[in-house]
């Protein structure tokens, strides 16, 4: 029998990621779009501040490392997804309220 891995021990995991640029986490940044679990293996799509951040290569090797350290994962995939594209409202009330945006 296998653990089974939830959604919320996914986002659990992704908000120990911070953006590089922005000091907030991935997950308040709204960067998260989707999160696909099945049998262990985990699928995320995500978005970035903008299409041509230099630091996607590294954010998704964070991402998948932090993901993988669940137990009860198996493998960890990620896919950038650009539509719809990213903007300040997908930040949560705690994210808008340390940049400044409330």
């Amino acid at each position: 029998m296998f653990n089974l891995v939830t959604k919320e021990e996914v986002l659990k995991a992704l908000s120990k990621i911070y953006d590089p640029e922005i000091p907030v986490n991935i997950v308040d940044l709204g960067l998260i779009y989707d999160i696909k679990i099945k049998d262990g293996d985990v699928h995320i799509k995500m978005t970035l501040t903008v299409p041509s951040c230099p630091m996607y290569m590294v954010l998704e090797q964070w991402v998948k490392a932090a993901v993988k350290e669940i137990k009860g994962v198996n493998n960890v995939t990620v896919e950038f997804v650009w539509d719809p594209p990213w903007t300040p409202d997908r930040m949560s009330p705690k994210a808008k309220a340390l940049l400044g945006f409330i």
